[in-house]
């Protein structure tokens, strides 16, 4: 909105300096600061309402107290996740352009998804049900959102060019093309479609439970997304340029420079949100803030066709999912071959495993931080080893 404010007040009065907001890097810094500034201002007036309507933690009962010892937690404020959607947006809707509809899948995605947390948070919080929304809920707008998103990339015309096609990481110039796998299945039809939408319901509900999963620490979500964001503002910024994007080899997507701000944007307001979370945290972001947070990621990645790199991108995100599927798998494994069941780690995700073995919380978020920091920069070399 000010994007236009300002480029009318360029064209009709010709002020000095206004001509700079025509800069993608330009909106994208500003998004970014004021998306912090949100953050810090809403903040505490979102904690203190939370905690007037007692919308506190409650410990998980899985946690084995010998091991994890929670208790300190319970009562703290959820559904913090309302902080950084509301950074986010209102930052996107104030600097980014709202003629492409690039901008318009990203709000919607993590409006969407922030919904369905927000309903989990309340079932939780409000109606003292533990258990939450039920998962056949959460996977129904997890699927919704993979079946809107992925139909509008593929059907729109704004991406005819393009629908069908990814990056192969570490390749220059080399796609996957689904509609080439469609005709495995039947020569000439476009059944790229077929197996592009299920792809992107599949990124979408994966990534989001991965954010979700990760969220048990103090600061980990949080710092590990806005990381993992500021990995995605080289990504957006390089497939909507059309110079990078010829010289890298990658594809370039007309318009999705526009991305830029919106993760720019999240990438503060996570950083916002941190000043609460923190160790000893304020706030938690809930399922409000992770569910969100994790569709944006996916989405994000599938419109700039870098879907493939996410496992290197979101290393934690994808090694605390790895870790609660093989312990999961491998107790019932053990279970039904031996009678008992068997762990692999004393708890999972994996960051309680670290929690278990005594490793104070503080230092595990530091070095799932630092381990992200190296990933990302893995990604965005990636970009240049082709």
């Amino acid at each position: 909105m000010l994007y236009f404010i300002l480029q009318w007040l360029e064209t009709a009065f010709s002020p000095p300096g206004f001509q700079v907001v025509e800069f993608i890097t330009v909106r994208a810094t500003l998004a970014a600061i004021t998306a912090f500034i949100i953050a810090m201002v809403i903040g505490p007036r979102v904690i203190a309402w939370l905690k007037r309507k007692q919308l506190g933690e409650e410990v998980r009962k899985e946690l084995n107290p010998s091991l994890v010892d929670h208790s300190h937690k319970n009562g703290t404020p959820t559904m913090g996740g309302i902080i950084i959607i509301s950074a986010i947006v209102i930052s996107t809707l104030l600097w980014g352009d709202l003629r492409e509809i690039y901008v318009w899948l990203i709000v919607i995605a993590i409006l969407w998804m922030g919904a369905f947390g927000f309903a989990d948070d309340y079932v939780k919080t409000v109606r003292k049900d533990k258990k939450g929304l039920a998962p056949r809920m959460k996977i129904t707008g997890q699927v919704g959102l993979g079946l809107l998103i992925g139909s509008v990339m593929y059907f729109h015309p704004q991406f005819a060019e393009t629908r069908a096609v990814t990056d192969l990481p570490f390749f220059q110039n080399w796609h996957l093309d689904y509609n080439v796998l469609g005709n495995l299945f039947m020569e000439g039809a476009d059944l790229g479609w077929v197996l592009f939408i299920p792809m992107s319901v599949f990124v979408i509900t994966a990534t989001s439970n991965a954010v979700n999963l990760t969220d048990g620490l103090d600061g980990l979500a949080a710092g590990v997304t806005a990381i993992v964001a500021l990995g995605l503002v080289v990504l957006c910024y390089v497939a909507g340029h059309a110079g990078f994007s010829s010289y890298l080899g990658v594809t370039h997507l007309d318009g999705a420079g526009e991305l830029t701000v919106f993760v720019s944007a999240m990438a503060t307001a996570c950083l916002g949100f941190l000043w609460f979370n923190s160790y000893p945290a304020t706030v938690f972001m809930g399922d409000t803030g992770a569910l969100a947070l994790g569709a944006a990621i996916a989405v994000l990645s599938l419109m700039v066709k870098k879907e493939l790199l996410l496992p290197l991108l979101c290393a934690v995100f994808f090694m605390e999912t790895v870790s609660v599927i093989m312990q999961t798998t491998y107790f019932r494994y053990t279970r039904r071959k031996t009678g008992t069941g068997q762990r692999i780690f004393l708890i999972a995700p994996l960051h309680h495993h670290y929690e278990g073995q005594g490793m104070h919380e503080a230092k595990i978020v530091t070095r799932f931080w630092l381990v992200t920091v190296i990933t990302v920069l893995a990604t965005v070399l990636s970009l240049r080893i082709r």
